[in-house]
């Protein structure tokens, strides 16, 4: 399964990098070599029960450095930036290597980076919002919102959040590959986009399988626009960044790219060579991919959107429809659900994010209120997965044995 992903690959029927899940393929899912992670806490340290978290003790803050500088000088990712916040058992923070490889400027925590899937919470928060409000119902029809879908008189909102609607993934389809990377700085339009994925017939009956799909996500934003009246970045920023305090994170309306900022380097380009594509339009990802934050942004997000409660105390979405939210459905990764535009794997709540050039992972430890958050300017895999996950796998083995996060690498379905 793909993550909260927005990423491409060449006639592949993967997930878009904006988190990762799963890709389903014929016949079953086909797991690609796992990410090797440093050795974990050492055999002496106490033991850490499921839901909690080690004391950040010199110990372990040193165990941390080490095996996190060693993935570093593995995976070979140009610069890196991670953060790990806890009420009570103290906070690491560190940064890795560079943010311009040009310029050889350093990787620092203020910089702003695209975030890709993560985009989908902010997506999904907006919806469940209009569901409290009685303008939409998660069990609508989407042809009741957005003509000529296929199956949209079957499909219902609920099921294209939790990644249930059967459509084809348009990121997958041959000729916007080639339409996005012969001209990465090309707007597209949330009805161009659509057009890629409804040109293919239906890949299975809407809520009879599990495919993360950005179609989904694209309708989903036109959902919001429609019932709103405002057009999407004006809704989230208004009534989901505004009110959880967070002034660095924004959805853009073009290429534009606040700095400071890391550049991106990719190899999903024209002619499969390194590329930096800090300066690519984002719109081809737009309510499933297009966003961008900041490391510290992110460390305020993952405990809004896992609790559906903003900063203040105050409800972002009512504990009813949360509840729906965090109802996970099957995927086929073990101890991994996919909810409405979230994930749970081993009891970490969240999302990922990946498209050309930059990776991002926010996530959530509830009974110890632990929040994670990593961002990288590389999308580039490292032992057939994306970096993010094996940087999540390496922290969380260190410090929270009891709930390791791990998303084992897919195969690209054709």
């Amino acid at each position: 399964m793909t993550h909260s992903s927005i990423r491409l690959r060449r006639g592949a029927v993967t997930a878009v990098a904006v988190g990762t899940l799963l890709v389903p393929v014929a016949g079953g899912v086909a797991f690609a070599e796992r990410a090797s992670v440093p050795a974990a806490a050492a055999a002496t340290d106490p033991p850490v029960a499921p839901g909690t978290v080690r004391e950040l003790t010199p110990a372990v803050t040193k165990q941390l450095d080490a095996a996190l500088q060693q993935l570093f000088r593995d995976s070979k990712v140009p610069g890196v930036a991670v953060g790990l916040w806890t009420p009570d058992k103290g906070e690491y923070v560190r940064t890795f290597g560079v943010a311009d490889k040009a310029t050889g400027q350093k990787m620092s925590t203020d910089l702003y980076t695209r975030i890709g899937s993560e985009t989908k919470t902010f997506t999904v928060s907006a919806l469940l919002q209009l569901v409290d409000q009685g303008k939409v119902g998660l069990d609508d029809p989407i042809g009741k919102y957005v003509s000529n879908v296929p199956n949209g008189d079957k499909i219902t909102l609920r099921q294209l959040a939790e990644m249930r609607s059967g459509l084809f993934n348009y990121s997958a389809d041959e000729g916007f590959y080639k339409a996005l990377t012969s001209n990465p700085d090309k707007p597209f339009t949330p009805q161009e986009l659509l057009a890629y994925s409804f040109k293919h017939p239906v890949l299975f009956a809407p809520g009879a399988d599990f495919l993360y799909c950005n179609t989904n996500l694209i309708l989903l934003g036109l959902v919001v626009e429609k019932e709103s009246g405002q057009q999407l970045g004006d809704y989230i920023q208004e009534h989901v960044l505004t009110p959880a305090g967070m002034h660095k994170t924004l959805f853009p309306k073009g290429a534009e790219f606040p700095e400071p900022h890391a550049q991106g380097y990719t190899v999903q380009t024209a002619g499969g060579k390194l590329e930096d594509s800090a300066d690519w339009n984002p719109s081809w990802g737009w309510a499933a991919g297009a966003m961008i934050s900041t490391l510290d942004d992110l460390r305020t997000w993952a405990p809004t959107v896992a609790t559906g409660v903003f900063p203040d105390g105050k409800a972002m979405v009512s504990a009813a429809t949360q509840k729906q939210r965090l109802a996970v459905v099957p995927t086929t990764i073990p101890g991994a659900g996919y909810g409405l535009g979230i994930f749970k794997v081993q009891g970490w709540t969240g999302h990922n994010g990946s498209l050309p050039g930059y990776e991002s992972l926010t996530i959530y430890l509830p009974e110890a209120k632990a929040t994670l958050v990593a961002v990288l300017n590389t999308d580039v895999n490292y032992k057939g997965g994306e970096p993010s996950t094996a940087f999540g796998e390496t922290i969380t083995k260190i410090v929270s044995p009891g709930n390791v996060f791990n998303l084992p690498a897919q195969a690209a379905a054709r």
